[in-house]
């Protein structure tokens, strides 16, 4: 079995984004938010397939969602992380 880790740098790497450390801090400065509106694949700053992706990692509890937390923990510092995995906040 082969099991790549599912780390910040391989995320933005799937999304297509650079994803070296000064890169990653600089995105994260750049679209961090206080108060978060929705769901971070809501964010205006996801291309359509970006958005997707981060969507369906969240939904289907795929290899990808504790990376995707990780990453809403970073960008919506305020907002209560999820308690229960696989579950769409607000649904």
């Amino acid at each position: 079995m082969h099991y790549s880790a599912k780390t910040l740098n391989a995320l933005f790497a799937q999304l297509g984004l650079p994803s070296d450390d000064p890169s990653i801090e600089r995105f994260i400065a750049a679209h961090r938010a206080l108060e978060a509106q929705g769901a971070l694949w809501e964010e205006p700053f996801w291309t359509p397939a970006q958005a997707n992706f981060l969507a369906e990692a969240w939904e289907d509890d795929a290899d990808w969602v504790e990376t995707v937390d990780s990453l809403t923990a970073l960008l919506h510092p305020h907002e209560r992380r999820r308690s229960t995995r696989g579950r769409v906040p607000g649904a």
